[in-house]
């Protein structure tokens, strides 16, 4: 770990004109007495690094000067603080650290730092039954590559039958979707969403990205995954619920479930979508201990055909 201090006190230096001991003890949240061993450590290893003595003191870098942390480059440290933004599998506190980390970075590097914490969302549950295999897609980089520069894209796509389109986009993120992959652009059309194993060509324009004003990845993408899961299963069976059966239907059917009010029995109302009624009915059935089905009579229909079939066979 002190290698890792020694490293985020030089950025401190180098955003900073000046900076106390007491500011770098706050800023990385170690003693006055370790942040000042640690700029001793940075003076006597060689780094142009000396303290001002007296009121208004400090420690600053002779001359300004500035130091590319052994060979960092800028898409090295957007690489690296990918792991600081939603879509990382790191600890909290390794994710914290790299936030406070990369507003020590010199400006250049912070801001695509900033964008590539900012650039990706995981959502590991994947459409249906998907038995997709994970492929990274050929222009997945370059694609997060033009969302953290902030800059536009020529992108060539084939939709679901093969037809081929270009057009001009602005990438504003990207998405991990279960093994698939998507692009968030803002279009001429609005918001849209393109499968990246589809696009075919992806050749930044150099024009800087429009952003609509308060964009945020995450919340974008709640709203498209559920108006897309609605459109999937347009179906809706009503239903009521005991109290302690809620938390069963919740891992059963995780978003395709709406928990209402409370009846006048004590029991919840819920809405559950499915795409099929004799589908929907399979998967309510082995629930009837938890779960009574009030509508539609399609799917109470199916659920006594499946009941007297089980009768009948085990009965």
């Amino acid at each position: 770990m002190r290698t890792d201090r020694l490293v985020a006190v030089l950025l401190l230096l180098q955003r900073r004109e000046l900076v106390t001991a007491a500011e770098v003890a706050r800023e990385l949240e170690i003693s006055e007495r370790t942040a000042r061993r640690d700029l001793d450590a940075l003076a006597m290893a060689g780094v142009p690094v000396y303290p001002l003595r007296g009121r208004g003191g400090g420690w600053r870098l002779v001359g300004g000067a500035r130091t590319d942390l052994s060979g960092l480059t800028a898409g090295e440290a957007r690489a690296l603080f990918l792991v600081a933004g939603p879509a990382s599998a790191a600890t909290p506190a390794v994710r914290a650290a790299l936030r406070k980390l990369v507003q020590a970075l010199p400006e250049p590097f912070r801001v695509q730092a900033e964008a590539a914490a900012s650039s990706l969302v995981t959502d590991p549950r994947p459409w249906g039954a998907s038995r997709v295999e994970p492929r990274r897609p050929r222009f997945l980089d370059d694609l997060q590559d033009a969302v953290i520069r902030g800059v536009q894209v020529r992108l060539g796509y084939r939709d679901r039958d093969g037809a081929g389109t270009e057009r001009t986009v602005h990438p504003l993120g990207i998405v991990a979707k279960g093994p698939s992959w998507y692009l968030v652009a803002h279009t001429g059309a609005g918001t849209r969403t393109f499968r990246i194993d589809r696009v075919s060509s992806a050749d930044p324009t150099g024009d800087p990205v429009r952003r609509p004003a308060d964009f945020d990845l995450a919340e974008s993408w709640r709203g498209i995954a559920d108006g897309v899961e609605r459109r999937r299963t347009p179906l809706e069976a009503r239903a009521v619920c005991v109290p302690h059966g809620v938390g069963v239907l919740r891992i059963g059917f995780g978003d395709r479930l709406d928990v209402g009010g409370a009846t006048t029995d004590g029991r919840i109302e819920v809405v559950i979508r499915g795409s099929d009624e004799y589908v929907l009915a399979g998967e309510l059935a082995g629930l009837v201990a938890w779960v009574e089905v009030t509508g539609p009579p399609g799917v109470r229909d199916h659920l006594a055909a499946i009941g007297a079939a089980l009768v009948g066979r085990y009965g």
